[in-house]
């Protein structure tokens, strides 16, 4: 699939590290060091602008080795930018850490997974199939 991409930054175009990867690394498009306390969040550019074809969202999801090393999340995650929206793409970062974690730039601070939805029409019941899980709400199923 081709996607038009609009980069503003000066880092290459996101793409997959391995053959099997499902995301593409996004990197913080800064001056310089952003500083995040214990608790604090921070909207970062990346400098990118995509045309997603209708049908299609891309995720952004937090990148495992930044929650690890520095306690980085995404807050909203996994985040959804819908095909119809053209501005920058802005990640959400949150230190959940006890420390200050600085993110420097061109940092890879996320992943951005682009993935196929359908669209619903409800179609309004008086009740529903039965399940063996029936109305077991988290945790129930056994496993």
């Amino acid at each position: 699939m081709r996607i038009k991409i609009i980069n503003r930054s000066p880092y290459p175009l996101p793409e997959y590290a391995t053959p099997l990867s499902a995301g593409m690394d996004l990197q913080a498009h800064i001056p310089g060091n952003i500083t995040l306390q214990s608790l604090e969040r921070a909207l970062v550019p990346t400098g990118l602008y995509i045309e997603l074809p209708p049908g299609y969202e891309a995720q952004i999801r937090p990148r495992s080795g930044m929650a690890a090393k520095k306690g980085i999340g995404i807050l909203n995650s996994p985040g959804t930018i819908d095909a119809d929206y053209r501005g920058e793409i802005r990640i959400i970062l949150v230190n959940l850490s006890p420390r200050t974690v600085e993110i420097a730039p061109g940092e890879r601070i996320a992943q951005m997974v682009v993935a196929s939805h359908q669209h619903v029409e409800w179609e309004t019941a008086v009740e529903l199939g039965q399940t063996e899980r029936g109305e077991g709400g988290f945790g129930s199923t056994g496993h």
